[in-house]
């Protein structure tokens, strides 16, 4: 009975063609890819996706941010794309961001789980982290960065001394053209670093120039088609070659770095003298309590996301701003004759000098929205089913608020495309702007906010009391960027001329 059985599938077997089989698989492949693709009811619209790859090809990775605006036009101002089998929903417009992250913050206040942050880090440190750690992880930050003196005239002071070896390093240049990236990443890094490390690293130090040339490297390669490829089909990349490898690898040495400082504070540590924040964290894990998330490996990610978020995202801003000066002059001149008038040369810019200082303010703040130095945010995560704008969002939807959108956006800036400092002015006063979102917003608001404000006005007036900064001879400066985690201007020398 049982051959008889077998010998008809038999003989269909042997009359079945390769090309027959084949083309049944990939039906059935193309049948199971369909239905993981199938959206919840209701569900934001989107482009057709292509099997397997999703939206891949929608997006310029050069240019993501323009790539949304593009799309936006086409299929309005919340819309979801495809990433491989990621989903993801784009919100645009200041009415609909402030929805999401102000109105409705409690439903979108986690980080979605992204797979090469999975490998190099879970879920840890103050941004990648969810739920109770992420809230006792930022109260602790907060409350250390304050003891620190965030917000008091102490910090101000730090930030003024590391301003004067600053300036002695720009005037080593006598002039002469120069990249200003590692002299502005030194001194703005120096600034988190003696906070959490409790010092600061010379400018002609190598080792810490590689450090902060290793920073840029990663946060570039985050941005890269390779990072992309491998958050949309993890499991495919772990085995092909590309600069993901490269990613780990930068990762894999800035923890060994920051391993060595715990190390360093552990061999002298004295809870009676809290020195700087590891030392204060390490007060905390000898508490030793069983429901805390203060543990080894969460210092070291959040001293980790302390050092990267301190240095580069204020560093590059000045980096705007010393390009927007040199190209507008006529702007650079109007900030040195306020400067000029309320602080003169004879001594340090201060904080109590910006409410005299509408001008500098205003540009200061054109800067941060030109330079748009995080132009989609950071992603958010639905911590429950949600409705956004007549949409059901399910728990566990990834959301993107593309802050460009609202930077940009014509219908609240008068030349949202111009570098226009009157966009913070009034009747010569200056005024705050609704659509002003370079920290983000919400309960999850860029948690150095304080700090950078306080950096970027000391820094930028400083530096333009004591320089006019220009193109080299025969040289025209642009304003090209490359996008990684953040939008930096491409690599640039420039002058500064001692006033």
């Amino acid at each position: 009975m049982q051959l008889q059985f077998l010998s008809p599938l038999a003989i269909l077997w042997e009359n079945v063609s390769l090309w027959t089989f084949a083309a049944f698989t990939v039906v059935g492949l193309l049948i199971v890819d369909y239905m993981k693709r199938s959206r919840p009811a209701n569900f934001p619209p989107g482009p057709l996706p292509l099997p397997f790859l999703g939206h891949i090809f929608h997006l310029d990775f050069k240019q993501p941010h323009l790539s949304m605006k593009k799309l936006a036009e086409k299929y309005g101002n919340i819309f979801s794309l495809q990433l491989g089998y990621k989903t993801l929903v784009i919100v645009n417009g200041l009415p609909l961001v402030k929805e999401a992250l102000v109105h409705h913050g409690e439903n979108f206040a986690d980080r979605p789980q992204i797979p090469i942050m999975l490998e190099v880090r879970g879920s840890l440190g103050l941004v990648s982290a969810n739920g109770y750690s992420w809230k006792q992880q930022r109260r602790f930050a907060l409350s250390t960065l304050r003891n620190f003196g965030l917000g008091k005239r102490s910090l101000e002071e730090r930030i003024q001394q590391e301003i004067g070896y600053l300036i002695e390093a720009v005037e080593e240049e006598k002039g002469n053209p120069f990249d200003p990236h590692f002299k502005i990443n030194n001194a703005v890094s120096n600034v988190i670093c003696s906070i959490t490390f409790g010092s600061r690293f010379e400018y002609h130090d190598r080792h810490f120039q590689k450090l902060l040339q290793l920073v840029g490297e990663t946060l570039y390669l985050h941005g890269t088609v390779w990072t992309q490829l491998y958050n949309s089909f993890p499991t495919l990349m772990k085995w092909l070659p590309g600069h993901h490898h490269t990613l780990f690898k930068n990762w894999g040495k800035l923890k060994c770095f920051v391993k060595e400082e715990i190390a360093k504070h552990r061999e002298d540590w004295n809870p009676a003298d809290t020195r700087d924040f590891i030392d204060c964290y390490l007060k905390e894990i000898a508490k030793n309590e069983a429901s805390s998330s203060f543990h080894e490996n969460n210092l070291l990610f959040s001293t980790l996301d302390l050092f990267f978020t301190g240095t580069e995202t204020t560093s590059t801003t000045i980096l705007w701003g010393l390009l927007y000066m040199a190209m507008y002059p006529e702007i650079q001149e109007r900030v040195q004759a306020e400067i000029d008038t309320v602080i003169g040369q004879s001594r340090q810019p201060a904080m109590d000098d910006r409410d005299n200082m509408p001008y500098t303010n205003a540009v200061v703040h054109e800067i941060q929205r030109m330079g748009n130095i995080v132009p989609l945010n950071v992603p958010r995560m639905t911590t429950r089913d949600t409705t956004l704008a007549g949409f059901h969002l399910p728990k566990g939807t990834s959301l993107i608020c593309n802050l460009t959108s609202v930077l940009f956006d014509k219908n609240e800036w008068e030349t949202a495309d111009a570098f226009n400092p009157e966009h913070f002015l009034k009747d010569g006063q200056f005024r705050k702007r609704e659509a002003f979102l370079p920290f983000s917003a919400g309960k999850r608001v860029c948690l150095g906010e304080q700090l950078a404000r306080t950096e970027l006005f000391l820094f930028f007036t400083a530096l333009f009391q004591k320089f006019t900064f220009q193109a080299p001879k025969d040289v025209k400066l642009n304003l090209r960027f490359r996008i990684g985690l953040t939008m930096n201007p491409q690599p640039y020398k420039i002058c500064a001329l001692p006033r």
